[in-house]
Formats: C-alpha cells, structure tokens, sequence
C-alpha cells in the first residue's frame, strides 16, 4: 500500500495522535524506500521542529512492538554516549529520536490495522545512493564503524531478533536446496553454472557462521542494512547519523561490514545483465575500512577481525543464493521487472564474488594493516 492510497486528511489525523508540537501545514511523501511509507510533516509552526511519520510494513516486520522498542533502546543508549561528541554545526545531535503517542505508545495503529510511528525531521541533511569518492567512502566507514562502538558496551541481549535467521548462510542454503528439490517453475535446468559456483565455496561461506556457533564472535548490536544511503551527512558531506534502524538487533559485526562492501565497490548497478561491467572499486574498500576501523577496530577482537575478511565475499554469495532461490520458487519476494531479473540479479552478484575472490590477497593485506594503524 502506497501513501498516495490515504488521503491528506486521513495522514493529518493519523499525526495527531502523535505528541507533537504546532500545527500541520502540509503532508507530502518523502524518499524512495522500497518497504515503509514515509511523509514528511511540515508544522505550519516557524519555531516547532517538522516530523516524518511512517507506516510500519508489518508484514515484513510482523513484530512491529519489537521494531519500535529495539529503535527506542538503541537510540537512548546513542543519544547517552554522545553526550555532545558528536554535534551538527547548528547543534543537531546525531541521534534518531522517536515521537511517542499522546498515549504514551511508540507506535500507533489505525483503524485498518495499519502501524505507523513519527520522528523529528533532521534539518539540512541528505544522503548518497552512490558513493563518488574515497573520502565519502572513508566517512560512510567511519560513521558505522563509530555506531558499532558506541553500542558496544550495550547488552545485544535487550533487542529483539526482529528478522530471525537474516544473514544466517545455514538457513540460506537450506532454502535454496529445498527450492532446487522442488523445481516449480521447471528453472533448475537453467543454473549449471551457478550450482556449481554454490556447491564449490560452501564449505568456506559456512566458516564465518560456523565461528559464531563455536563462541569465537560475540554477539553485539548491528545494523543490518548498511547501504550507503543509511546515512545522513550535513551539507559539508559531515556524518550527521546512521538511519533505518528497523533491521537493528544481534548480530556479529562482520555482517555489517560484508553488506557494506557488497554494496559499495561494485562498478555496476545490482542487475547489471552485462557482466563484464562488474569489478572492484578497491580504492574504494581501503578507504571504506580505514574509516570504519579507525572507529571499530579498538574493540573488535581478534577474531572478529578475522571474520571481517570471510564477509567480504559471504555478502555477495549469499545475497545470490537469495536472488536465485527466489527465482526458483517463481519470483515470489523480490520485485522483478521481466522473467529472467532474478537470475540475472543472480549472476550479477556472483560475478561480484569472483571478482572479489580474485583480490583476496589484497583484501586480507588492507584489512590486517588498517587494523595495525587503528590498534597502535
């Protein structure tokens, strides 16, 4: 359901239930995200701070109360730590910060079951679909890297697993063989190439997970989603915070590094169908780790250091296996624009893989001398 199905009256009135300040001059759709609305709130107030209000997609997030109150625990442990640290130029702090309702709830649900939650509107601020340089690079690694380490003295134990089984590689493969056994859509005779490429580096993309198993990677509280266009920046390209935080929860750090990478040094769009478009942005990389490790890597343990180089190519092998379990079972949960999108999308990603595979020396050689500078 899209926000031009409700009616402006109907947004206002959900937004008054909201503990806001002023008075609602207009409500418009907001950004281009793909799974809540978003509208943004202007107060019709000069002095009173302007909202986004968004619908929750409760049937992603089917446990909408766990959502809202992982948001709330983690930005009140933030909102702690900085403590003024780390300020915009107009004294903004760097902090998502969520509107209760007038009943005391930080979430509201309407009268048609839908579930919506309001913020403040963080002024002056935009963020990048694509990054264009390393100092950009250097900031976005800085800026997760620095989440990762202001919540690491936080109880990863108070957040609830909203997503079980996210980036868990075991549960991925299980769905994939189950889709390859059943065969619906008659594909399997399609995907030689790519059952193979699975098959070969299984036991490898099983490591990072298997170390999680044997207690050598604690568990702390990640991001999850850390595209680029999770973050904020002023209008000097300064980090202001780190948004979306509905994927927020346990995790091992390695996670939100590997997302990262996979989304930032492709060469080419995520469905590029042309394969010899793919490479690597290496400089790109180095830049992305020596910021996120100058923030993360005092409290990363040795092992999670380690498990930093195995997530590099976990993230793109696995987000294939997705892309192509999903066009086994006939394309039933990414949205595709023609029949072959999700093989293709497939085999974009596996291509990132071997490209990444093939600097792996180089990887592991950045990883292990940013993390000698940062650690000094």
């Amino acid at each position: 359901m899209s926000t031009a199905t409700f009616s402006i009256s109907k947004i206002q009135n959900i937004a008054k239930n909201f503990a806001i300040e002023g008075d609602i001059e207009s409500a418009k759709p907001f950004g281009s995200g793909h799974i809540n609305d978003t509208i943004f709130i202007k107060n019709a107030e000069t002095n009173s701070p302007d909202y986004l209000l968004q619908r929750i997609n409760h049937h992603i997030f089917r446990d909408v109360e766990g959502v809202v109150v992982n948001i709330a625990r983690v930005s009140a442990h933030l909102d702690h730590k900085l403590n003024g640290e780390f300020k915009t130029e107009n004294g903004v702090e760097r902090v998502l910060t969520l509107i209760p309702t007038l009943k005391g709830s930080l979430f509201f649900k309407d009268e048609d079951g839908n579930f919506w939650r309001m913020y403040h509107f963080i002024e002056d601020s935009v963020s990048y679909d694509l990054v264009s340089s390393a100092k950009q690079a250097y900031e976005g690694g800085e800026a997760f890297g620095r989440f990762q380490r202001m919540l690491a003295d936080m109880d990863a134990t108070l957040l609830t697993e909203t997503l079980p089984n996210f980036h868990n590689i075991k549960f991925r493969l299980n769905n994939f063989y189950q889709a390859l056994a059943d065969d619906v859509k008659g594909r399997v005779k399609e995907i030689p190439e790519e059952i193979e490429l699975i098959k070969s580096y299984e036991e490898f993309m099983c490591s990072l997970y298997e170390m999680g198993q044997a207690g050598k990677l604690p568990t702390r509280i990640t991001h999850n989603d850390t595209k680029f266009n999770n973050i904020l920046f002023d209008k000097n390209d300064r980090v202001i915070c780190i948004i979306d935080l509905d994927t927020v929860m346990p995790g091992y750090v390695a996670y939100d590094f590997g997302d990262a990478i996979r989304s930032l040094v492709n060469t080419a769009e995520e469905d590029e169908a042309d394969i010899s478009k793919i490479n690597v942005n290496m400089s790109l990389f180095k830049a992305y780790t020596e910021g996120y490790l100058k923030e993360a890597g005092n409290f990363l343990t040795p092992e999670e250091v380690e498990s930093l180089y195995l997530a590099v190519f976990l993230f793109p092998y696995m987000q294939g296996i997705r892309f192509l379990t999903d066009y086994l079972q006939g394309d039933t949960y990414y949205k595709t624009a023609y029949p072959t999108h999700n093989l293709v999308r497939t085999r974009s990603q596996f291509q990132l893989f071997k490209k990444l595979w093939s600097y792996k020396s180089e990887i592991k050689s950045i990883i292990e001398a940013e993390q000698k500078v940062a650690s000094a």
